[in-house]
């Protein structure tokens, strides 16, 4: 792990750091941020999973959430969205290839050699940032934004016990029935839509649901929500009497103003889970 640049925030450090992965067969980046009270033992982690052409810095920069972290004594982790560089397939479409991993295993030619985002978020990032910094992995969290509140509350349902809690800003919550996910799923993934289930929050609440507490926040005034289909998973959810607080934000769109004015929210929803 080579470190990019180290700056003090909030009273701890915003750090950016390279390694070699060999999941995803090529250097990964990726940032984290350390409170002060990790230089007396660990701390809880919540990751941000981010979405559609943004790389580990987009939420760094712009979600507002150091400070957020800092009063709670959380470090947060912000990984890119895909595998990137020369050798990586890319497509000319913004939600194909890279930029757009859908943390998911590609199975499928040209995906499948680099685009293993699954794997390296459920195994490799989590055993090296356990390895290097002072984080207590039995207390995790997971939020994320659009594709990456898909990968947020896939991962979540899927990895039982691995969370405490989920929230997402305006998921992407039924992939499979809308054109941000058929078209993703099935170039990665193949035809065969069965493969496709674990990667579909509706689905997955249908199924099983998550252990724990969810808070999921998406504007109505959301250029997406026709994509996002957020009503399918608050129905799942309400069938299954999934515990969840699904709220619609109105006047708010899908950029990082929205996700900036409830970070806090959701820092404090999950710090009352990780210090529960």
């Amino acid at each position: 792990m080579t470190p990019v640049s180290e700056n003090a925030c909030f009273g701890g450090t915003q750090g950016v750091y390279t390694h070699e992965s060999n999941v995803c067969g090529g250097d990964m980046t990726f940032g984290l941020f350390m409170p002060a009270e990790a230089e007396n033992g660990p701390v809880p982690l919540l990751w941000f999973l981010s979405g559609l052409t943004c790389t580990h810095e987009n939420a760094m920069v712009k979600a507002g959430a150091q400070n957020w972290a800092a009063e709670q004594g959380i470090a947060l982790v912000f990984p890119d969205t895909s595998p990137r560089g020369e050798t990586v397939a890319n497509d000319e479409a913004y939600d194909l290839g890279q930029g757009a991993g859908f943390y998911v295993d590609a199975t499928q030619s040209p995906w499948s050699p680099h685009f293993k985002m699954w794997s390296y978020l459920a195994d490799e990032l989590p055993t090296l940032i356990e390895d290097q910094f002072e984080v207590d992995m039995e207390r995790q969290a997971i939020t994320g934004h659009s594709m990456g509140g898909h990968g947020a509350l896939t991962m979540a349902m899927n990895l039982e016990g691995r969370f405490r809690s989920v929230s997402a800003f305006a998921p992407i919550c039924n992939p499979t029935a809308s054109d941000w996910g058929r078209k993703q799923l099935s170039a990665y993934l193949g035809s065969d839509e069965s493969t496709w289930a674990k990667h579909d929050a509706t689905l997955m609440m249908e199924e099983k649901g998550f252990d724990g507490p969810v808070l999921i926040d998406t504007g109505t005034n959301d250029q997406f929500l026709d994509l996002l289909k957020p009503e399918a998973l608050a129905e799942a959810a309400t069938k299954r009497r999934q515990q969840m607080n699904f709220r619609m934000q109105p006047g708010y769109d899908h950029s990082y103003f929205f996700i900036s004015t409830f970070m806090e929210d959701h820092i404090s929803f999950h710090a009352e889970a990780l210090y529960a």
